[in-house]
């Protein structure tokens, strides 16, 4: 599975428990409306709340929606790189791989210069 799709399990969710996933994505929507932060910058602030918890789905997600945003790989990054002091290396070191997974996936996803995918 390409990290740029959706996971088969999360999908698998959305079709066993429709009502409570519906009522998520509502939770998810109401909290984005209650303040000032665009798309990009709340999805960098779950990526760092991703990583914390460990949490390798959220970082996959978070990463790909933030740079579907308009975050840029450094920026990416760089939120999980600020987190070190706070949460330490082993976890920092993990979600940048994880952050990896979802660079390289758009990266297969990218025209080459022949107009091909790479």
């Amino acid at each position: 599975m390409s990290r740029m799709d959706l996971p088969e399990h999360y999908v698998n969710l959305r079709k066993n428990y429709k009502e409570y996933m519906e009522a998520l994505a509502g939770l998810g929507e109401a909290a984005a409306k209650q303040g000032p932060l665009d798309v990009r910058t709340s999805h960098l602030v779950q990526l760092a709340a991703g990583v914390a918890i460990r949490s390798e789905g959220a970082v996959h997600s978070h990463a790909r929606q933030a740079l579907q945003a308009g975050a840029t790989s450094d920026e990416v990054k760089h939120v999980v790189i600020l987190l070190t002091s706070t949460i330490g290396f082993p976890t920092v070191a993990a979600a940048l791989s994880w952050v990896d997974d979802v660079l390289e996936d758009r990266s297969s996803q990218e025209p080459s210069d022949s107009g091909r995918l790479k």
